[in-house]
């Protein structure tokens, strides 16, 4: 079934990677506009009318703030946001985990999404909807040996995630978070060369769900957590 979105104005963080550029262009062919968030995209990166470049950095509770006053200063509004962006650090168990390490692993997977959560959600509740989509990892209900502080964020989003659905239901704002296994990208491509690639989520097959969810058929799905494991299960 075919996702229609017109007039929906989107946020998608991290739009220029592996999975963001396909969630970018599935929001875009079904209608939306959507303003792409990275510290280094330029409007030149996707050819659509309806695409809107924004190079701004979330790290920090003002940025993130700003970065949401500048689309609602320009758009009027906001009702889909993606949130894509993260990182990974593995290979060592938790005893020899450094500090740093950690501390990494959650200010990228844990602490901008609640920049950006607390910045968007206010502009969500004044127009009474909206959607909010977020990557988390199989790791966050599946972890393995050696990637505990990865994880651990990851599950620490999942969290966070469903009690924004909860806090938001009375106003039609719903929040899932998806759980995707190794995806397709040619980052992890190169990262690990010889593993079985058939195996791998395809970000296309991510991008069909976020579109899904944040259109009308999604409006009875929020606070979920959802696994995306492809062949990998």
């Amino acid at each position: 079934m075919s996702v229609s979105l017109p007039g929906k104005i989107a946020l998608v963080t991290g739009a220029n990677g592996g999975l963001g550029a396909e969630v970018t262009r599935a929001l875009l062919a079904a209608g939306a506009t959507v303003v792409g968030l990275s510290k280094s995209i330029q409007q030149s990166d996707f050819d659509h009318a309806s695409f809107s470049a924004l190079a701004a950095d979330i790290s920090t509770a003002d940025a993130a703030r700003h970065a949401v006053d500048v689309i609602i200063q320009r758009f009027g509004r906001l009702d889909i946001l993606a949130y894509l962006v993260g990182g990974f650090a593995g290979g060592k168990t938790v005893a020899e985990t450094d500090t740093a390490t950690f501390q990494q692993m959650f200010d990228l997977n844990v602490n901008s999404a609640f920049y950006i959560l607390r910045a968007v959600i206010p502009h969500m509740r004044r127009a009474q909807g909206g959607r909010i989509i977020a990557i988390g990892s199989r790791a966050a209900e599946d972890p393995g040996p050696g990637v505990g502080a990865y994880s651990a964020s990851k599950a620490a989003l999942v969290s966070l995630l469903r009690t924004v659905g909860l806090e938001n239901k009375d106003v039609g704002i719903t929040a899932n978070v998806l759980l995707p296994g190794t995806m397709d990208t040619p980052a992890n491509r190169k990262a690990m060369p010889n593993e079985d690639f058939s195996k791998w989520v395809q970000p296309a097959s991510v991008a069909s769900l976020i579109t899904w969810l944040a259109g009308e058929a999604g409006k009875d799905v929020t606070g979920a957590s959802i696994p995306v494991y492809g062949r990998g299960l």
